[in-house]
């Protein structure tokens, strides 16, 4: 006998844990963690845009890690710390990445802002002195159909500093 669990086409009882908060959620082996977020949990804050993993716009955090939620089976993110943008405030207080983003203007319609706010939580946590080259490099996977992308690594400057200021 295997521990292997095989899923069938049926239902499937999982359990996520998102934003800190467990879920037990009926899920379909072929939904999309961002299926799930949207549809089930009603966190739109993760936006599904393309829905082939070509813009960004679905970035959740998994692990501390970047990935895009339209490529991500849910059933796959069982045991495992999943963050979307309305998890990252903490006591009313939004993170130095959205903080940057608002002061720096770095949005304009708003469809990519989540996945780029996550994109650069998850870089600067890893890269902390990174500068402007390799902030742009850090999103290069998160498009964005206004163009703000000047604004947008301004934002990543911005959160780098305050950050940097947060742990004094």
């Amino acid at each position: 006998m295997t521990d292997t669990l095989i899923y069938g086409p049926g239902r499937t009882a999982i359990k996520l844990q998102i934003n800190g908060q467990e879920y037990l959620l009926d899920v379909l082996p072929i939904q999309t963690l961002a299926e799930i977020l949207r549809n089930q949990l009603g966190l739109t804050g993760t936006k599904v845009v393309c829905g082939m993993g070509d813009c960004g716009a679905c970035t959740v955090l998994l692990d501390g890690k970047p990935v895009y939620a339209c490529l991500q089976l849910a059933i796959d993110c069982q045991g495992r710390a999943i963050t979307t943008i309305e998890g990252l405030a903490r006591d009313g207080e939004l993170h130095p990445v959205q903080q940057a983003f608002i002061a720096e203007d770095a949005f304009q319609c708003g469809y990519c802002t989540s996945g780029q706010v996550l994109t650069l939580v998850a870089f600067l946590a890893d890269h902390p002195d990174a500068d402007a080259g390799a902030i742009r490099q850090a999103v290069a996977g998160n498009l964005c159909r206004c163009g703000a992308y000047p604004k947008i690594v301004r934002a990543g400057l911005r959160a780098r500093q305050l950050t940097f200021n947060s742990k004094q």
